[in-house]
């Protein structure tokens, strides 16, 4: 879960504890364009407090004035829909004729909210299943195959610690690769045993880990909420973080380095190491979309933008596909 949701969690705990009655709105379904995704979450209190968002903030109005009027109310979850005629979406700044699918619950089970909690804080994956039809929630072991899952009756999400970013190496791209990362929701992570450039580490909130690559790959446990980039150029160091890297589960594994040096990561992984072709296809290399970035702030951006449409799903265009669109400009990317 991103920051943003997490927050949620943490305010409608204490609001609990202080005595406040609240209702939990989550994203269920979308169509068309939408401000936030299935799964995203809002808490709005009794006094018309708001913590997260399920929309641009016209949809939070509508609730906050239902909340006020005391229609959010009863102990039973129900479904709410915004942007179901084309005056409705535009109403409620709903683009493209994009509707959402809410399901509240007036009075949530906080015992459920305390559990879902403690099992995030231990670095576990769980499953929030809210059925509209028994009016329960239920909380239970998540996997790492496990999706958003709605079928109009039962509302089931996935929860979990955040989004993984390991650095190898902490030179100047590094730097603002952390920030930016950060400003994304990943908790980052920086692994570099070269003491000229460990010794100045100095980024807020990006982490410092001691010992060698491979070692931290291994003692992290990358899950799927992981990614890995080498940015050390020191086949030393980057190739042996990039063997465990490629043979866990981690979204995401990337290397720096020109077309010519990848090609010989490449083929170096195939001929000393226990990897198979499939492991070592999912390497991003040269790291990064080919937005012909060439100081390391424009680098972290393009090594940052891979990363999200890859845990996205999105394909990224390649270095043919930029070229195809450039074509007009007579622009082109090596």
């Amino acid at each position: 879960m991103d920051s943003q949701d997490s927050e949620v969690l943490v305010a409608v705990r204490r609001w609990a504890t202080a005595g406040h009655r609240f209702a939990l709105v989550t994203v269920a379904r979308t169509w068309g364009s939408a401000p936030r995704p299935p799964g995203a979450w809002m808490a709005l209190r009794d006094d018309g407090q708001v913590q997260g968002s399920v929309s641009g903030g016209c949809i939070e109005d509508d609730l906050i004035a239902r909340m006020g009027a005391g229609e959010l109310r009863g102990t039973r979850p129900f479904i709410q829909r915004y942007g179901v005629t084309p005056d409705e979406a535009r109403r409620f700044g709903l683009p493209c004729g994009g509707v959402v699918e809410l399901v509240v619950e007036p009075t949530p089970d906080v015992a459920a909210l305390n559990e879902l909690a403690q099992r995030i804080a231990a670095g576990q994956l769980a499953l929030r299943s809210v059925d509209l039809d028994a009016g329960t929630v239920t909380i239970r072991d998540g996997c790492r195959s496990d999706q958003l899952t709605w079928d109009g009756r039962r509302l089931t999400t996935l929860h979990g610690p955040a989004w993984r970013l390991l650095i190898i190496g902490a030179g100047q791209i590094s730097r603002y690769l952390a920030s930016m990362a950060q400003a994304l929701d990943y908790q980052v992570l920086i692994c570099d045993p070269r003491i000229e450039y460990s010794a100045g580490w100095d980024v807020p909130g990006a982490t410092l880990v001691a010992g060698m690559p491979d070692n931290a790959v291994v003692e992290l446990g990358l899950d799927p909420r992981s990614a890995v980039v080498a940015l050390t150029h020191d086949p030393k160091l980057d190739d042996m973080a990039l063997l465990e890297a490629l043979k866990s589960p981690a979204f995401y594994v990337g290397a720096l380095g020109s077309r010519a040096n990848n090609a010989r990561r490449r083929e170096r992984l195939r001929q000393h190491f226990d990897l198979s072709e499939a492991e070592v296809a999912r390497l991003h290399g040269p790291v990064g979309l080919p937005i012909g970035s060439h100081t390391p702030p424009e680098i972290a951006v393009s090594i940052l933008a891979e990363i999200t449409a890859t845990k996205n799903g999105a394909r990224p265009p390649t270095a043919a596909d930029w070229n195809a669109m450039a074509d007009r400009s007579g622009c082109h990317v090596d």
